[in-house]
């Protein structure tokens, strides 16, 4: 069986709207809960796209949306205790640039012994994924 390696590393926009939805979220619940048509305004994003990003990131736990006539959403925990990572998981899925089978372990590969690739490949997923872990919608918030 051929081994190939698959490119993907490019943040799509469900992640850009995504990510910028929740600092606006954070920058503006102070008072209370933000509906999705003031967040869809501000950051000129279509609400129902809006309301699917929200629904995903509702279901992960990092939004909570509430009822009522002076409803919309709060963030679900402190932003500093959402990372990027878990955003952009969520919404994304894999976040890994270079999709080869070996570094998860997935296949048998005949030149496994002689692929430098996998390693590189490795530290560059590891690499990446770290970054984002590391990277809090309360930093964002405070840039």
């Amino acid at each position: 069986m051929k081994v190939g390696v698959k490119k993907l590393m490019k943040m799509s926009t469900k992640a850009r709207y995504g990510l910028r939805a929740l600092i606006d979220l954070a920058s503006n619940s102070q008072e209370g809960p933000v509906s999705i048509n003031s967040i869809a305004e501000r950051q000129k994003i279509s609400e129902s796209y809006l309301e699917q990003l929200l629904a995903k990131l509702r279901k992960a736990d990092i939004v909570k949306s509430v009822r009522g006539s002076q409803g919309g959403y709060v963030l679900a925990r402190d932003a500093e205790n959402i990372s990027v990572g878990d955003v952009l998981r969520t919404l994304e899925g894999n976040l890994n640039p270079v999709e080869c089978p070996l570094i998860n372990d997935e296949v048998d590969c005949n030149d496994e012994d002689k692929c430098v690739s996998k390693y590189v490949w490795k530290k560059v997923n590891d690499s990446i994924n770290e970054t984002v872990d590391h990277i809090t919608i309360g930093e964002l918030l405070r840039r």
